[in-house]
């Protein structure tokens, strides 16, 4: 199990943007975490994959902290999916995903004949073999979306932690990337954590939230204990209809507007 407990982290003497903050990723679950812009999100996933360290608490993979692994380490058990990867150079969706091995190899090894299978079965589960000799930069938002997860699959970690992977791509490719996330969870037990301001995108694949607002947990359990028209006016001071959709087998979110 992947853990915070009661970390706080901040930079320098500006005071705390995440405070006292403590989550629990059960192995296998989709968790989403929900709140406004600058709640701490992205820092907190930040602290759960071991890129920041708490000023105060501690985090934990099992019974150990994350503070006591390597770097190289930590990337055998976690993989991370950001907003935008902006490669240095021009690199083919193949390289790309091979990158994904490097925790892998020694000092100065090349990739081997398994690493090149573990990066081509990594391209056909996410869809994107066809691609595999093209210039990642010349792919579209989706495209290299799924190719960047198909990097953090070839890493073979059973954790992967996204931000925000939906984010500014067009309403066909959030459904693509849900799906693709969804079948991944499913199939393969791989546990996620996915920061997200998508209600419904939570919603729809999450089975548990963690919502967040100033820094602070305000609650996390089971999506639909978690997702109500209350907690979404605590969260962003919006009147919202929360209901089950029957067609869609899931909660929705309708905001309806400011709350008074």
């Amino acid at each position: 199990m992947l853990r915070a407990d009661a970390v706080s982290f901040g930079y320098g003497d500006s005071g705390f943007l995440l405070s006292d903050a403590s989550v629990a990723i059960t192995p296998g679950s989709l968790t989403g975490l929900l709140g406004p812009n600058g709640c701490g999100k992205t820092t907190l996933l930040k602290l759960l994959c071991g890129v920041l360290r708490p000023r105060s608490g501690r985090v934990t993979l099992g019974d150990r902290p994350l503070a006591a692994m390597t770097r190289r380490e930590l990337a055998r058990h976690i993989a991370v999916v950001p907003q935008e990867t902006h490669p240095a150079f021009e690199y083919s969706v193949t390289e790309m995903v091979l990158m994904g091995r490097h925790p892998h190899l020694g000092m100065f090894q090349l990739e081997g004949p398994a690493d090149f299978e573990a990066a081509h079965e990594a391209l056909d589960a996410t869809g994107t073999a066809h691609l595999g000799a093209r210039n990642y930069m010349t792919l579209s938002g989706g495209e290299k979306q799924r190719v960047i997860i198909a990097s953090a699959l070839a890493q073979a970690t059973g954790t992967l932690l996204l931000d925000e992977p939906t984010a500014s791509l067009d309403l066909g490719y959030q459904l693509e990337v849900a799906g693709l996330l969804a079948r991944l969870n499913r199939d393969r037990k791989v546990t996620m954590v996915l920061a997200t301001h998508d209600l419904n995108l939570a919603a729809s694949l999450c089975d548990r939230l963690v919502v967040m607002r100033e820094g602070r947990v305000l609650a996390q359990g089971p999506t639909n204990d978690v997702l109500t028209g209350a907690m979404v006016r605590q969260l962003y001071d919006v009147d919202a209809d929360v209901q089950f959709h029957q067609r869609a087998g899931h909660l929705t979110v309708v905001p309806v507007g400011r709350s008074t």
